[in-house]
């Protein structure tokens, strides 16, 4: 009787270690010859870390990774303070006249192909260059806006969630005691979708670090991604010196994923201990 649960459980233990053996070990194959001492990244011929030296000497992989970083940061951010907005008025602000266009607008990029919203951007780019100067030539500010434009999306989704789930009672009774909508926005609604925003903020993050498709439309000569600088860089054969970077960059992703998990965890269990004694 007990040996069809001990033969589901081993099943199951099969199909997690398949699952992460298919994910996670193209990851460390990589990791692995990126310390290898030869120019072949397929061929194995002792330990060496001498491609990590000639990555910080690579002037236009160095110059990929700041742009892409800086980009990053401030798409990120700027896309953090409008999904924030945009969720909260399509959670608290009710029926309004335009809501649907709204939220079809706000989640658009969501499931548009790369390839047409980078086309649609050019040509918007192309069309401001007429009447900006500022436009005239695309570079480092046409990826940022294009980045925000995407990347807005996803954190509206991730804070709108949450912002379904606080509990409105606690903000009611806030303004009940004679706290002004912005004070109670500061001190108890920010405070407790703030995992989220954390988490979208990350999330839009990583996906204007990865783009490739949309800033291949909208950069110019002067601007060069990452992404753009390692595809180039492929079509012509793997160099170690890529999976230096991409290790380095599985490093610090994994460092900063564990910190933001350990935050976020961090702030749940204060918010749960909160509400237990409000209760």
């Amino acid at each position: 009787m007990n040996a069809i649960p001990v033969y589901k459980n081993k099943w199951k233990w099969m199909i997690l270690a398949a699952g992460f053996t298919f994910l996670y070990l193209p990851i460390l194959i990589l990791i692995i010859y990126s310390f290898n001492e030869s120019r072949l990244v397929t061929v194995w011929s002792g330990f060496s870390i001498k491609w990590y030296f000639e990555l910080f000497e690579d002037d236009l992989l160095m110059g990929g990774v700041k742009l892409s970083l800086i980009i990053g940061f401030l798409s990120a951010s700027a896309a953090v303070v409008l999904g924030t907005v945009a969720a909260f008025v399509l959670n608290r602000f009710g029926k309004f006249h335009g809501e649907t266009s709204f939220a079809f607008m706000i989640t658009a990029p969501l499931v548009m192909p790369e390839v047409i919203t980078g086309l649609s951007l050019l040509l918007l780019f192309i069309a401001m260059g007429q009447m900006f100067e500022l436009f005239s030539q695309r570079g480092m500010l046409t990826i940022w806006i294009a980045h925000v434009t995407f990347c807005t999306a996803y954190v509206t989704v991730v804070v709108s969630s949450r912002l379904q789930e606080v509990d409105r009672s606690i903000e009611e009774a806030a303004m009940d005691l004679g706290a002004p909508p912005w004070k109670v926005f500061f001190q108890i609604t920010l405070p407790t979708i703030a995992p989220a925003i954390l988490a979208g903020w990350l999330l839009a993050f990583t996906l204007s670090l990865d783009d490739l498709v949309i800033a291949s439309f909208v950069s110019g000569p002067s601007a060069t991604t990452l992404p753009m600088v390692v595809f180039s860089s492929v079509r012509l054969g793997v160099s170690p010196k890529i999976n230096a970077l991409a290790t380095l960059i599985i490093l610090a992703v994994a460092c900063a994923t564990f910190i933001a998990w350990w935050v976020m965890a961090k702030a749940e269990k204060r918010r749960q201990l909160e509400m237990k004694l409000a209760e």
